[in-house]
């Protein structure tokens, strides 16, 4: 009953989040936008803008505390040299982000807090990687960094093709530029997966 819970509860928010994308095109400004002030209109914050915000927010938020065990977990040295520089550009992301959204208006109400979105790092995940060292942690810090990459990518893709906000559309594009190199460096030092007894890696 409490996993059907969530799932609804996953579902309404992800609804909810894709239905913001796909109109917030068209929105009207948000609270503290140019339509008082005769500033040009790419400097108004739409919904989807507003909703792309407050989702990476909390997605830097958990891939950063992944990375952070990385120094006293971790067994490659490479990976974890990747978790450090990733972290690193993780909370630079979350300043402008928090800066976005103070320069929207719209407060942080933190919709998105305690829910385990596509692509996020879960709390369980973090709570796991806590308890591993070696080998394992190395296989679940990349693979946890592997989908929130590509989910990061998926959103700044959004952002920057329904965004409204110039602002917005940059820190977006700048976050995919960083998302693609941060993929292509995981991709040469992520352990190798498992193989199965057949010889083929497991999926």
């Amino acid at each position: 009953m409490q996993l059907r819970r969530h799932l609804l509860t996953l579902r309404l928010v992800c609804a909810t989040v894709m239905a913001l994308l796909v109109v917030g095109c068209t929105s009207q400004p948000t609270a503290g936008t140019s339509s008082r002030t005769g500033a040009p209109p790419t400097t108004a914050f739409s919904p989807t803008d507003v909703a792309w915000i407050q989702l990476m927010i909390p997605m830097a938020e958990r891939a950063q505390a992944l990375t952070d065990l990385a120094p006293s977990h971790a067994a490659s040295p490479a990976l974890e040299a990747l978790a450090a520089d990733t972290g690193t550009q993780l909370h630079e992301d979350q300043k402008r982000l928090h800066r976005l959204l103070d320069l929207s208006g719209v407060p942080d109400s933190r919709p998105h807090e305690g829910h385990n979105m596509p692509g996020m790092v879960s709390l369980p995940t973090i709570e796991r990687a806590g308890t591993l060292t070696g080998k394992a942690f190395d296989q679940l810090l990349a693979e946890a960094l592997h989908a929130h990459l590509a989910q990061s990518a998926m959103l700044c893709a959004g952002e920057r093709t329904q965004g409204h906000a110039g602002k917005a559309q940059d820190l977006a594009a700048t976050i995919a530029r960083n998302t693609t190199a941060q993929t292509s460096r995981l991709n040469e030092v992520r352990p190798a997966e498992t193989s199965s007894p057949g010889g083929a890696t497991a999926g």
